[in-house]
């Protein structure tokens, strides 16, 4: 197949252009708005006209710090970008198109594990929700086209990714990646301690961004014959508190101090995998421990 994948630049979709050319597709690589600007439609039609099949993987995305300090910049360029694709798509007849959402769809509240049906049940917590709710607008939307149009529109939810090539951003990177940089900077600083924000309480379901990409090829190749949500996740719960003291053995010990500051955003996380085993026989297979291994290995640059 002619796969576009858009955001091949980024951390997932770098994973994701990998994974389908390990498969023996033809991939067209957008690397990012300097290939094409999502933000308006013609150069997005431009970039979809004779794929078989795109892979929406361009996000505008961060951890907590980032959803705080720019709420509506998240919401705007999210939102303006999905619906351009989409509606690209549509016009030059793509057969499918797979858009990649975010655990950060489901409610503040939600059963564990949380399966796809919990989508609707209650509004996402309020750090990320303008993030969520462009996500979710999308998967309105390719319901939406996928009835009047014939669209065939996937909508994947993968949980929290991880794994090299991710933003190492103290401030506005996701959990993992701003972790490790923090503990990185205190070793070469010589400090005792690291301060991290939240209370340690949370939890999440942390996924390595190949086993994420192995399901995403799955559903680019074969679809689904409902169009309804599909999970990726690890299958475990995890105390972000663990994943310090995990992050801290790798730093010689240095002690981690969660000082409260910023919220916690959702209080627990862990997304049921079942459809996707039960769909395409997909599951994780990167362990958290040796996946942290080498995440670490790969941004001090040390040998395994």
């Amino acid at each position: 197949m002619r796969v576009v994948v858009t955001g091949a630049g980024g951390f997932l979709g770098r994973y994701v252009a990998k994974e389908l050319q390990v498969r023996g597709h033809d991939v067209v690589a957008h690397k990012g708005h300097q290939d094409t600007d999502l933000t308006f439609l013609e150069p997005t039609r431009v970039l979809v006209h004779e794929a078989d099949v795109v892979v929406h993987c361009a996000a505008f995305v961060g951890g907590i710090g980032l959803n705080v300090a720019h709420p509506g910049r998240l919401f705007y360029l999210n939102a303006l970008m999905g619906e351009n694709v989409l509606e690209a798509a549509r016009l030059h007849e793509v057969p499918r198109v797979v858009v990649i959402g975010t655990a950060c769809e489901y409610p503040h509240e939600v059963s564990i594990p949380t399966v796809e049906t919990d989508l609707w049940d209650g509004y996402p917590t309020f750090a990320t929700a303008p993030y969520a709710m462009a996500k979710k607008s999308l998967l309105v939307m390719g319901e939406a086209y996928r009835e009047e149009y014939g669209l065939q529109v996937e909508h994947v939810i993968p949980s929290n990714l991880y794994g090299p090539h991710d933003r190492f951003d103290t401030e506005k990177g996701h959990v993992i990646p701003s972790m490790i940089a923090k503990f990185s900077y205190a070793q070469s600083s010589r400090k005792s301690e690291v301060p991290l924000w939240g209370t340690g309480t949370a939890t999440r379901d942390f996924l390595h961004a190949a086993d994420a990409a192995r399901g995403i090829a799955d559903v680019a190749e074969r679809g689904t014959s409902d169009g309804f949500p599909i999970n990726l996740g690890s299958g475990r719960e995890t105390l972000i508190s663990d994943l310090a003291d995990y992050i801290s053995r790798s730093y010689g010990g240095i002690r981690p101090v969660f000082t409260g500051e910023v919220s916690d955003g959702v209080p627990r996380r862990m997304l049921s995998t079942k459809r996707a085993w039960d769909v395409f026989g997909w599951a994780p297979t990167v362990g958290l421990e040796a996946g942290l291994r080498g995440t670490i290995a790969w941004y001090e640059d040390w040998d395994l």
